[in-house]
């Protein structure tokens, strides 16, 4: 399960299959480095994104 305390580069790395996710809510995390050291809620906030909302998409694609 994905939450808002891991690093952004640690869920790309360890979930692949949340790019198109991160790509929906144009947030272009595979291409910043900052996204080796930010937190994911952290980037949502910055991004001006629903953690709430990215969360559900993000966990939504581990269940398939």
């Amino acid at each position: 399960m994905i939450s808002q305390e891991m690093i952004i580069a640690d869920i790309i790395a360890q979930y692949p299959e949340t790019l198109p996710v991160f790509k929906q809510f144009n947030l272009d995390c595979y291409e910043c480095q900052i996204a080796d050291l930010e937190t994911l809620g952290h980037g949502a906030g910055v991004h001006k994104i629903s953690i709430d909302q990215l969360l559900i998409a993000l966990n939504a694609v581990l269940k398939k």
